[in-house]
């Protein structure tokens, strides 16, 4: 990182969240609109973006309902150019729409394959790709991709999705190398078991170690306050 930077200046103002419709995602675009930030909404689900979208703005925050396929590449440029368009600047992005399937390798087929690995890790991808000239340009940036512990560890029946996760922990180190002497830090996220449709889907019968808020909280600190040293970090987090 630019050892000229005093860490402390960093003070974002308008943010990406995608998979904000539920869960993580709606969490962190609530606790980024209260600390102040506008958000741009992102997911598949234009019902519940907006609704988040509503929330956020009950609280007088500043809100951007983007329904957006992440796998998709012109959708994921609307994205971008809409929220710079609307809200201004991007400065920080949340990569944490994801998807799930559940099956033995044996019983996968190749378009659960390829569904599970477009949105959660080729999402990932098209957004940071999307957002990072102009964040080079400007010389800030935050980039947050939310892993999870099955980024560390293997789980019978979600070999896909285990497959993002990893590759996620693996893009975020690379882009960080490329990233560092621009002043712009990525860093991913591995949470344990959150209380999430997710997490009910993928796992039945898991019992949940903490809440989608306390992701949400690391995140708001990943976004203001982590020092440059962190970049390219993979961060676990149980609760």
């Amino acid at each position: 990182m630019n050892k000229g930077k005093t860490e402390a200046t960093f003070s974002p103002r308008v943010a990406i969240v995608t998979g904000a419709g539920r869960g993580i995602g709606r969490a962190t675009a609530l606790a980024f609109a209260r600390h102040g930030m506008a958000v741009a909404l992102a997911s598949r689900r234009p019902a519940d973006l907006m609704a988040v979208e509503a929330q956020i703005q009950e609280i007088g925050g500043r809100a951007l309902a983007l329904p957006t396929d992440v796998s998709v590449t012109a959708e994921v440029e609307h994205l971008v150019e809409e929220t710079e368009r609307t809200l201004g600047d991007i400065d920080v992005l949340v990569n944490n729409a994801g998807v799930v399937e559940r099956s033995l390798v044996v019983a996968t087929s190749d378009e659960s394959w390829d569904r599970v690995l477009d949105v959660n890790l080729k999402g990932a991808f098209l957004c940071t790709r999307a957002v990072l000239p102009h964040m080079i340009e400007r010389r800030q940036g935050r980039i947050l991709n939310v892993s999870s512990i099955s980024g560390r560890l293997g789980t019978p029946q979600l070999a896909s999705y285990c497959a993002s996760k990893w590759g996620l922990i693996g893009f975020t180190k690379a882009v960080a190398e490329e990233t560092a002497p621009h002043n712009v830090q990525i860093v991913a996220v591995c949470p344990g078991s959150v209380a999430t449709e997710m997490l009910t889907k993928g796992l039945p019968g898991a019992k949940p170690d903490m809440t989608p808020d306390a992701v949400a909280s690391l995140l708001l600190y990943l976004a203001t306050e982590a020092p440059d040293a962190l970049n390219g970090s993979a961060v676990d987090m149980f609760g």
